[in-house]
């Protein structure tokens, strides 16, 4: 069997993937295929069923971990399987989810290092209250940052980001003492919250009907808001000010908020860009 990593052109494979994505298209000429997104923890590639289409069709649904066989070929510079023949496999879908790469117990135990910086008492009980719930500790270990083709596109990926962002920002805040560590530090940590109301389980990652309507941003705001009684009203409103912009530069009114926006992007851009060789 072999894993999508391993996967080399011009060759006949078998293996058991999980079907992140399928959907049912037409080519030009008016024939029905299957375009399909296979997944394991290796990493993910495109899948295309050219024959037998309704046989096949039927055989599986997304979010299924299926049998393949087909040939690996390459298509716009991009390897592609050509599955010939596919089955329901007798797997959990759930074990062939792309995962994150660092050790999550390592991950989870900075994050709680970067909560416990946060001196200002009303804001440390926020940010602690929210990362110990137990939705927001499993979608942090069960979900990725954003969609699957973007950056830390994995389960874990959630996690691995949210250290990220604010490893950058406490260091930022180190390097220029004007910024206000405990609000930065504190919105970098929940900047992404809303994920997990946003995003199902993997291996599909597929949005949810209230994230479709809303985005991350916004369920991440009335996450925050609706325990932040505590906060001076001021406080809160930057707080949430600095949640709702970290995808807005030109929206973000203080330095706090700015911050967080590029640290945001750096993370993303770092994860995600190809890295050059010397």
């Amino acid at each position: 069997m072999a894993t999508i990593a391993e996967l080399v052109e011009d060759r006949t494979v078998e293996g058991v993937y999980a079907v992140a994505r399928k959907r049912r298209l037409t080519t030009r000429g008016g024939k029905p295929y299957l375009a399909l997104e296979l997944v394991d923890p290796s990493g993910r590639i495109e899948g295309r069923v050219w024959e037998d289409v309704e046989l096949l069709d039927r055989r599986f649904s997304e979010g299924d971990a299926v049998r393949v066989l087909g040939r690996v070929e390459r298509f716009d510079g991009r390897l592609q399987l050509a599955v010939r023949t596919v089955e329901a496999a007798e797997t959990d879908p759930a074990t062939l989810t792309p995962a994150i790469r660092r050790d999550a117990d390592e991950l989870e135990g900075f994050l709680e290092f970067l909560a416990a910086e946060i001196a200002h008492p009303p804001l440390a009980a926020l940010v602690g209250g929210i990362l110990s719930d137990r939705e927001i500790q499993n979608g942090m270990r069960l979900l990725p940052a954003a969609g699957a083709e973007s950056h830390h596109g994995y389960a874990g990926g959630l996690l691995e980001h949210t250290v990220g962002v604010a490893t950058l920002c406490r260091e930022t805040a180190q390097l220029h003492p004007r910024l206000r560590s405990d609000l930065l530090l504190s919105a970098a940590l929940l900047h992404d919250v809303g994920r997990v109301r946003e995003l199902g389980r993997g291996p599909a990652f597929k949005t949810t009907p209230e994230g479709a309507l809303l985005g991350h941003v916004q369920l991440g705001i009335r996450l925050v808001d609706e325990r932040a009684g505590a906060l001076d009203p001021a406080l809160r409103a930057e707080l949430l000010h600095a949640i709702a912009t970290h995808h807005d530069r030109p929206g973000a009114r203080t330095a706090e908020a700015a911050v967080l926006y590029h640290a945001n992007q750096l993370d993303a851009v770092a994860a995600t860009r190809p890295v050059g060789h010397h």
